[in-house]
């Protein structure tokens, strides 16, 4: 295995100053690459609930098949002086998008580093979102079949804003997909032992985040990554006086990110998030939903369709007697992980590290620094007949990576034309329809409907040549299609859908290839966070 870094151009104005240290960096509490010092300082002088937090996290890790690794690491958590480097996703079907294993190896990998540089515990911690309720962006996997990448959703029926974590999986159904799924993989030496195990924890989980989290801790089974369930119950019990703290300060936490929106606005920076003055940033669960609460101009809490409305007094009461009732959204879901976990650190991808920008007011409402926000690694896996691909066809992976093969491969065909179809054909089109024009304006000084047939005539005759090109272009892709399915698979796998791999790649084709190994070889790896890419030569 090679790993060598490349380029990402056009990644989005922000990440890209934020990663190169410009003005964006104001929105920030601390240097993402310089800071993990004073950190350390600022975390020694603040307590948490590591007794009760160790306790349900040893539990439910066990419970997931957690290794060794992983369940010594939660009993470090005990110790004061540890650390967390945190990270998180949804809890998408077989892991989702290659960018959440991406995103697990950066933290298992910052963590590392930075327990021999630090000389204390630095615990990798994922935190699955089981809180969220967005159903579509979780039921699905793209695998490849042919050219393209063809989209298999699990479709189960599910009530529309129950929490991933609630949803409880059709084990029938969602054995019929993964058999669906694993047809469409070729016969590999890994593939029985990847399928048994996919089926097997199939077999033991019942929701879409108990599927997520034992899936996890197999692929990473010796590398000791925690998971932490953010709908899970007992954690919210720890997070009651949190809750407190938030409801109070609701008024501080709305105004101070709508005031940063606007200020990175006039920077010339998008923001990541719609806000209003009265967002409450909290949602309530009913019945099984999940409401999004507002404050309204009487200092009330109420769902925007009105489904329901609580006094600040009754909000905060259900907040210490009943807080699993309460759920955070994106603005206070970092502040509630800073509550809860020692962070040293937190890793984000783009678009994460474009809304934390919004965050600092939110932070210092509840008297809290912002932790250091990495961004995570990002990779592309190259498969060896992929790079042959890339030296036939004199495509550099940077190229690949950052544009695809697309208008390499219209370049490339145009040179078997000589002279050019559509320029023939556009030649021709203009002399015939010069060559028509008497005809069609004798034909209008007849009649005007025989002027009407005139014209059609024309549009079918232009028609045919049209016919014929495409035809032409057809038979030669067919006579070059050796050749051109080189540039289609690196289009495919390098660049699919005008991104990149990680957007859209499952882990599994993957694993089908290369087994498990791969991932612990590319986790144990040495890379630089400053870096915007990394192709793994598999």
């Amino acid at each position: 295995m090679r790993i060598d870094a490349v380029n990402i151009r056009n990644q989005g104005q922000l990440i890209t100053d934020y990663r190169n240290n410009r003005s964006v960096m104001q929105f920030f509490d601390y240097h993402p690459f310089e800071a993990m010092d004073e950190r350390m300082n600022e975390l020694r002088n603040r307590t948490f609930k590591r007794e009760e937090l160790a306790t349900i996290l040893a539990e439910r890790n066990t419970a997931w098949g957690a290794g060794e690794t992983t369940l010594k690491a939660i009993e470090q958590l005990r110790n004061p002086e540890s650390v967390v480097v945190v990270g998180g996703q949804q809890a998408g079907l077989l892991t989702g998008p290659l960018y959440t294993i991406n995103k697990i190896i950066s933290i298992l990998h910052f963590a590392r580093e930075q327990e021999k540089s630090l000389n204390v515990p630095v615990l990798p911690v994922f935190w699955i979102a089981g809180e969220d309720h967005d159903y579509e962006e979780v039921n699905h996997v793209f695998f490849p079949e042919g050219t393209e990448l063809n989209k298999y959703p699990l479709k189960q029926s599910h009530y529309k804003k129950l929490p991933v974590t609630e949803i409880t999986l059709d084990q029938e159904l969602a054995g019929k997909w993964v058999d669906e799924l694993f047809s469409k993989l070729p016969e590999t030496i890994h593939t029985k032992d990847i399928y048994k195990m996919v089926t097997d924890t199939l077999r033991e989980s019942v929701s879409f985040t108990d599927f997520f989290a034992r899936i996890i801790h197999k692929l990473f089974q010796e590398e000791g990554i925690i998971l932490i369930d953010a709908a899970d119950k007992r954690i919210r019990n720890i997070e009651q006086d949190y809750f407190v703290r938030m409801i109070e300060n609701q008024p501080k936490i709305s105004q101070g990110v709508c005031e940063v929106a606007k200020e990175l606005e006039e920077q010339g920076y998008t923001a990541a998030l719609e806000l209003e003055p009265a967002d409450g940033h909290l949602f309530y669960h009913l019945d099984g939903e999940r409401i999004l609460l507002s404050r309204t101009e009487q200092g009330t809490w109420k769902g925007k369709q009105d489904e329901i409305e609580l006094t600040t007094e009754e909000l905060l009461s259900l907040a210490e007697t009943n807080p699993e009732k309460l759920s955070n959204n994106v603005v206070t879901r970092p502040v509630m992980q800073e509550l809860l976990l020692p962070t040293l650190a937190f890793i984000g991808g783009p678009g994460e590290i474009s809304y934390w920008a919004l965050l600092k007011p939110a932070f210092r409402a509840l008297d809290l620094k912002m932790p250091p926000v990495l961004p995570r690694l990002s990779f592309t896996y190259l498969p060896e007949t992929i790079n042959k691909a890339l030296y036939a066809t004199d495509l550099t992976v940077e190229e690949a990576v950052n544009e695809g093969s697309t208008a390499k491969r219209e370049q490339w065909l145009l040179t078997k034309q000589e002279p050019p179809i559509d320029d023939l054909a556009k030649n021709l089109q203009n002399t015939i329809a010069e060559a028509h024009k008497p005809l069609r304006k004798t034909a209008e000084s007849i009649r005007d409907d025989v002027g009407a047939l005139a014209e059609k005539n024309l549009h079918y005759v232009q028609r045919e040549i049209e016919f014929l090109k495409r035809r032409m272009k057809l038979a030669l892709e067919e006579k070059y299609a050796k050749d051109l399915a080189q540039f289609d698979e690196i289009q495919l796998l390098t660049h699919p859908e005008e991104g990149l791999q990680e957007r859209m790649w499952n882990v599994f084709p993957f694993l089908n290839e290369y087994g498990v190994s791969f991932i612990s070889e590319v986790t144990r790896s040495s890379f630089s966070f400053q870096n915007s890419h990394y192709v793994v030569y598999l």
